[in-house]
């Protein structure tokens, strides 16, 4: 593994399957660039990462992919990056992903998010849909509209506590993640290790980005075929989230995993073969004409008609 060069030195040749740490200004913003070489010839995999997430805890998963490229990088205010002076919207994380990218050379990805990285791949999917192929969301939802988890788990999600205290973290990982992390008590052990990403202001940066922030009113227009995977044991984005996620993007599946939050460390095996045969599946195609019919059938199938039924596609 190579750590901490820049965008300016020379590439070097990497073996298939390492990963190459890098620092990589984009716009003035330094980022803490991860990048897991494959030997595949199809568009590389961006993936963002979760709430307080340094790229480190994604390794697992990064690890278990077999042929992809892999992209990851620390938002402004976590892990290696370093805080913005100002908070962010959606928006700005999305510009700075799409300058790395064509700073690395690529004119076309694949869009992968993870919980609140889920915001940030809908986001960049919607913002730059002719750089995004295909979208891949996991324990996502579509923002302030989502159907929330209880009081008790958000409130354990208010501060970044879990990754700065490591007794507090193994407390509450299992209220907070489900799945195995209820029955396995050395996964917590293992994920607490790889956590040194939060800072306080950072963290507090990611939630006020999501503020007000939701997908609805655009996901009927996104022209990437989607895969929407989502853990059956998730307390913290309960499983109907992605429900709606697949029922409204026009050309989405929806993948149930018997995990929890963190099925893509917990499951990083599973998870990936899953993404990298949707990746691979050359018949996952669509035209962007028939993106409205089809919109419109979706949203008649949930939306209520006026004489109490449902509206027939």
């Amino acid at each position: 593994m190579t750590d901490n060069l820049t965008s300016d030195e020379p590439a070097v040749a990497a073996k298939s399957g390492a990963i190459e740490a890098r620092q990589i200004t984009i716009d003035d913003q330094l980022l803490q660039v991860a990048i897991r070489h494959g030997s595949g010839s199809g568009p590389p995999l961006l993936l963002f990462n979760g709430i307080g997430a340094n790229w480190e805890l994604a390794k697992p998963f990064l690890e278990a992919l077999t042929h992809t490229t892999a992209i990851i990088f620390d938002v402004p205010g976590v892990g290696g990056s370093p805080r913005p002076l100002l908070p962010y919207r959606p928006s700005m994380v999305a510009r700075l992903a799409a300058g790395l990218v064509a700073q690395l050379g690529y004119t076309e990805v694949d869009i992968a998010g993870v919980s609140w990285g889920g915001g940030m791949a809908q986001q960049f999917a919607h913002q730059y849909p002719k750089l995004c192929r295909r979208l891949v969301l996991a324990a996502t939802a579509p923002g302030a509209t989502m159907v929330p988890a209880s009081p008790a788990v958000l409130w354990k999600m208010a501060t970044p506590r879990r990754y700065t205290d490591k007794d507090y973290m193994t407390r509450v990982a299992a209220d907070i993640y489900g799945g195995a992390f209820r029955y396995d008590p050395s996964l917590i052990g293992q994920h607490a290790a790889a956590m040194h990403g939060a800072r306080n202001l950072g963290y507090l940066y990611q939630l006020l980005a999501m503020a007000g922030w939701t997908s609805l009113p655009w996901l009927w227009s996104l022209p990437q075929p989607t895969l929407v995977l989502m853990g059956s044991d998730d307390p913290l984005v309960p499983p109907i989230n992605g429900h709606i996620l697949a029922r409204l993007i026009p050309n989405a599946e929806l993948r149930m995993i018997d995990d929890g939050h963190l099925f893509m460390v917990t499951r990083p095996a599973e998870t990936a073969g899953l993404i990298e045969a949707f990746l691979a599946d050359e018949s996952k195609q669509i035209e962007p004409s028939s993106l409205r019919p089809r919109a419109n059938n979706r949203i008649r199938e949930i939306v209520p008609s006026p004489d109490g039924g449902h509206h027939q596609p």
